[in-house]
C-alpha cells in the first residue's frame, strides 16, 4: 500500500531546517567525480573447489557477470608468496607472485603468476579494474619449508616470534636444493631481511604503540637505523644501508606495479606502520613508477580502524593521497541493524568521517569508502558445505550484519547514496550463505551463485543514474526516513522501519514539473511531479518486502527520461618483466621465469606469459641496461614457435597481432655469443579476451583428482616447539581440501582446546585459537581426521 503526504508536516520543519544544513557535509554546490563501485573479490578464507589454489581463475570467470552489474573495479588479495598457501596476509617473499619453488609449493591462493597476470588482463578486457591488497606492516613464515635457518639466535626478541627474522628467498641463480639451514641461508634472492628490520633493534628499540607493537608476526620497522646484518645467516648476508625497509618496499611496490598492471591499491592495517611511510609508498605508486604510474586520482584506501577524526587525521598525514573505510559511518549501519529499526536514521549523516571529497587539480575524488561488510567483520561459522551455522565473533574487527537481514538492503542504499566510492561485499552480493555451495559452485553459473537483487538493482541505480555526478544534500532526517539527493540526478529514500512506509515531501533541485519515478521499483509504475516550489513527495517501503518487486527499505527516484546504459570501455593491459639473476627461479618445478641473459650464450631467457585475444594487437619492448649489444626480443606462440622478434641494439618493439586466442611467451637472448651477461625488461601491452574458451581450471588435472581420491594423508608441524603459553603455531601439510579438528590434550587426557578448520590440499599455517594461558607443561596435539599428532611443550 502506498502512503502520499498532501502537506509538509509542521512538527518535522526543524528536521528540515536541520537537513538543509546537513547539507554541507557534503560536496556543496560543486559536483564530485572520480569515484568508483569496488566490489571485494573474495571472503576471508575464500575458497572454490573447482578452482584449486586458483582464485585467479575464479575471478576471470566471475568478471562477465561483474562488468554487467556495473562493478568499476574488484579488490583482489594479497598475491605474494605466503609461508603456506593460505589467504595472503602472512606474507613471505615480495617477489614471489606464485612464479618460485618455495615453501614447497609454487602457487600462492591466488594461482601462479601467469594465471595472476591473465586474471588482470581479463578482468581489464571486460572494463574492471583491478585494486591490489598491499599487506605493509609484516613477514611472517621465516625459514625453509620446514622453518630451518628462519631463528636468528642474536636477534632481539619480541616475545612473540621466538627470533624466527631470517629471511632468504630463491632466485634464478639460487634455487632450492634441499630444505636444509645452510642451503636456506645460501638463497640470494632480492630484498632479503634480518632481524634488524623488524622492531625491536638498535635503530627503534621499541615495542609500545601502534607503530612499534609485535601485533602480526616480525613487525616491520621504517625508521631509517633498522637496519643490520644477520648474525647467522652469514652465506648470504649482504650489507645493508639507512632506510632499508622503506627504500626496498618502495622499489618493490613500483616493481609490483609494473609486473602486475594493477590500478589501485588497498593499503592493510595502516595504524601500525608509520604515516610517513604510507605516504613514501602512495606518492611513488602515484607518481614515482615510470609508465606504471597512477596518478594523483588513483584509487587508494587505507584500513584505519578507528574515530572519523583518527581516520581525518591519517588522511591529511598522507596529503590526502589516499581515503579511508569509513568505519565511523559503518557503526551507523551497523545501528540500523543491531537496533532493529530502534536506530534514528535521521542520524546517519552525523556518522561519515569528515574528509570524504578532495580537489585535485580541478577533479573532485572521492577518497572516502563507505562499506557495511569485509573479511574483517564478517567471520561466519560454517559446516562442510560453507553454510552459515553461527559466527566467530572474537576474530571480527567490528561486529557482523548478517545478509540474510531484511535491512541489509537499506545499508547499502545509504552507502551508496551518501559521498565516496563504495564497497560492496562478496558475501553480501552473492549468497553463498545457505546454498551447500560456497565450495562447490561455478562462478558463470546464476543458480549456482545467485546474487541479491536488491543489491544489484542498487548498483544499476547508483550507476546508471550518475549518482556521484550530483552534489550530496540531505533531505530530510526522521527517525524511520533519510531522504538523500544527488543534486538533479537522483532522490534516495531509506527507511529502516520493518513494517510502515515512509513519506515524506522534501525539497529538491529538480525543475517545476520534473516527472520522477522509483528505479527500485518498490513504488511500482506510480510516477511523482516536482511542485512549483520545488518540493516533491518520497515514498519509501518498509524494510519487510511486502513491495513491489520485494524492495526493502529503500526507494530511489530519478526522472522517468533519464539516460542510462552504462558501461566501462575495455582497458588493455601492461605488464613488465625484470629479467635479472636474483629475480625469478631455474628450479625444474617453478615457471622457470626470470634471470640475467646468460654471457657467452644465445640462450633464450624466459620473461614470461601474456593470455592475448584474437585479432588484438600485442605490442612487446625490451629495455637493455647495455645498450651497446645486439639482443633479440621474441613472441612464442603455445606450440613453441617464434611469431614475432626484434634484433638490433639499445630498445626494440615489435607488434604482433594473434589468430587465435591463447598462452603467447616473451623471451629474450644475445644475439651473440660474445656478449657478457646482462640485465633486461621485457614489457608487453596487450588485449585479453572477455570470456576464456574452455575450462581455466587446467591444474584440476589427473593427479589432482587421484589425490583427493586417496586416503587422507597429513603431517602436522608445530613451530617453535617450545612455543608460547598463548600462542601455538602450526604447519599442516594435506593431501586434501577438507574440514578437521584440532584438539589439544594435555598429559592427563583432558581436552583443553578443540576448534574445526578447513584444510586446503597442500600446506597450511594456523594459529590455534586458544582463549586461555596454558599452564607450562607437554600436550598433544591431534587431528583426527587425518590420524597424525605431534607433542608440543608449552613454556
Amino acid at each position: 500500500m502506498q502512503h502520499f503526504s498532501a502537506y509538509f508536516p509542521f512538527r518535522k520543519r526543524f528536521r528540515f531546517a536541520l537537513a538543509l544544513a546537513m547539507a554541507l557535509l557534503g560536496a556543496g554546490n560543486q559536483s564530485a567525480h572520480a569515484q568508483k563501485v569496488v566490489m571485494q573479490g573474495f571472503w576471508w578464507d575464500y575458497w572454490n573447489s573447482n578452482y584449486p589454489n586458483g582464485w585467479a581463475n575464479y575471478l576471470a570467470d566471475l568478471a562477465p557477470r561483474l562488468k554487467s552489474m556495473g562493478v568499476d573495479a574488484i579488490w583482489i588479495p594479497p598475491t605474494i608468496k605466503n609461508g603456506n598457501q593460505g589467504n595472503g596476509y602472512s606474507p613471505f617473499d615480495n617477489y614471489d607472485l606464485g612464479d618460485k619453488w618455495q615453501k614447497g609449493f609454487l602457487g600462492t591462493r591466488m594461482g601462479n603468476k601467469d594465471e595472476l597476470l591473465r586474471a588482470v588482463a581479463v578482468l581489464h578486457a571486460n572494463g574492471i579494474e583491478v585494486i591490489q591488497d598491499l599487506v605493509l606492516n609484516h613477514n611472517d613464515g621465516a625459514g625453509s619449508a620446514s622453518g630451518a635457518g628462519g631463528q636468528d639466535p642474536g636477534a632481539w626478541d619480541d616475545g612473540t616470534t621466538s627470533k624466527y627474522k631470517n629471511f632468504r628467498y630463491v632466485s634464478y641463480a639460487k634455487p632450492v636444493t634441499d630444505e636444509s639451514a645452510t642451503d636456506y641461508f645460501s638463497r640470494s634472492g632480492r630484498f632479503a631481511k634480518n632481524w634488524q628490520n623488524f622492531n625491536p633493534n638498535p635503530g627503534n628499540n621499541s615495542t609500545s604503540g601502534d607503530w612499534n607493537s609485535p601485533f602480526f608476526g616480525p613487525d616491520i620497522s621504517y625508521y631509517p637505523g633498522s637496519y643490520g646484518q644477520s648474525s647467522n645467516a652469514t652465506t648470504y648476508n649482504p650489507v645493508q644501508s639507512s632506510d632499508y625497509m622503506r627504500t626496498g618496499n618502495r622499489n618493490w611496490l613500483i616493481w609490483y606495479k609494473k609486473q602486475v598492471g594493477f590500478d589501485g591499491v588497498r593499503l592493510d592495517a595502516v595504524k601500525h606502520f608509520p604515516d610517513f611511510a604510507s605516504e613514501d609508498f602512495l606518492y611513488n605508486l602515484q607518481s614515482n613508477a615510470g609508465w606504471a604510474s597512477g596518478g594523483a586520482t588513483m584509487y587508494a584506501v587505507g584500513e584505519w580502524v578507528g574515530s572519523s577524526g583518527q581516520m581525518d587525521g591519517w588522511v591529511a598525514n598522507v596529503n590526502n593521497r589516499s581515503g579511508t573505510f569509513d568505519f565511523s559511518l559503518r557503526n551507523g549501519l551497523y545501528n540500523i541493524v543491531s537496533q532493529g529499526g530502534n536506530f534514528d536514521i535521521g542520524t546517519l549523516p552525523t556518522y561519515q568521517q569528515g574528509t570524504r571529497v578532495v580537489n585535485i587539480g580541478g577533479t573532485y575524488v572521492h577518497r572516502t569508502v563507505p562499506f557495511v561488510n569485509n573479511h574483517d567483520t564478517m567471520r561466519p561459522t560454517l559446516d562442510a558445505n560453507g553454510n552459515y551455522t553461527g559466527w566467530n565473533t572474537g576474530s571480527e574487527l567490528a561486529p557482523h550484519i548478517d545478509p540474510f537481514d531484511p535491512r541489509l538492503s537499506a545499508t547499502y542504499a545509504a552507502a551508496l547514496a551518501m559521498d565516496g566510492s563504495p564497497m560492496l561485499f562478496f558475501e553480501d552480493v552473492f549468497n553463498v550463505g545457505n546454498t551447500s555451495k560456497r565450495y562447490s559452485h561455478s562462478p558463470k553459473s546464476t543458480t549456482d551463485l545467485p546474487t541479491r537483487d536488491d543489491l544489484v538493482n542498487l548498483v544499476w541505480c547508483h550507476q546508471n543514474l550518475h549518482f556521484k555526478d550530483g552534489a550530496y544534500k540531505v533531505r530530510w532526517q526522521a527517525a524511520d526516513h533519510l531522504v538523500i539527493e544527488r543534486s538533479t540526478k537522483a532522490i534516495i529514500g531509506i527507511n529502516d522501519n520493518f513494517s510502515t512506509w515512509q513519506n515524506s515531501t522534501v525539497s529538491c533541485d529538480f525543475a517545476p514539473g520534473t516527472v520522477l519515478k522509483d528505479y527500485s521499483g518498490a513504488n511500482g509504475t506510480a510516477t511523482v511531479t516536482v511542485s512549483a516550489s520545488q518540493t516533491v513527495a518520497i515514498n519509501t517501503p518498509p524494510c519487510n518486502g511486502t513491495a513491489a518487486g520485494g524492495r526493502r527499505g529503500y526507494s530511489v527516484w530519478a526522472p522517468t527520461n533519464a539516460t542510462t546504459g552504462y558501461t566501462r570501455p575495455a582497458l588493455a593491459t601492461t605488464q613488465e618483466w625484470e629479467l635479472a639473476n636474483d629475480l625469478g627461479d631455474s628450479d625444474s618445478r617453478s615457471l622457470m621465469q626470470g634471470g640475467a641473459l646468460p654471457a657467452a650464450s644465445t640462450a633464450y631467457r624466459t620473461a614470461g606469459r601474456i593470455y592475448g585475444a584474437a585479432s588484438k594487437s600485442i605490442t612487446y619492448s625490451l629495455f637493455p641496461t647495455d645498450a651497446t649489444r645486439s639482443l633479440t626480443v621474441a613472441v612464442v606462440n603455445s606450440a613453441g614457435t617464434v611469431v614475432s622478434s626484434q634484433t638490433g641494439t639499445g630498445n626494440l618493439t615489435g607488434t604482433y597481432t594473434p589468430t587465435t586466442e591463447g598462452w603467447y611467451t616473451l623471451k629474450a637472448k644475445n644475439a651473440s655469443t660474445a656478449n657478457p651477461s646482462q640485465s633486461a625488461f621485457v614489457k608487453a601491452t596487450y588485449t585479453a579476451p572477455t570470456v576464456v574458451t574452455g575450462a581455466m581450471t587446467g591444474r584440476r588435472d589427473a593427479n589432482v583428482l587421484a589425490t583427493a581420491q586417496a586416503a587422507a594423508t597429513a603431517e602436522v608441524l608445530v613451530y617453535p616447539n617450545p612455543t608460547a603459553a598463548d600462542r601455538i603455531d602450526v604447519v599442516i601439510t594435506a593431501n586434501r581440501e577438507q574440514a578437521a579438528t584440532m584438539q589439544l590434550h594435555d598429559l592427563m587426557g583432558r581436552l583443553v582446546h578443540q576448534e574445526t578448520v578447513r584444510l586446503y590440499n597442500g600446506s597450511n599455517e594456523l594459529r590455534l585459537g586458544v582463549k586461555k594461558v596454558l599452564p607450562a607443561g607437554i600436550y598433544q596435539l591431534s587431528v583426527p581426521e587425518f590420524h597424525v599428532s605431534q607433542k608440543v611443550a608449552v613454556q
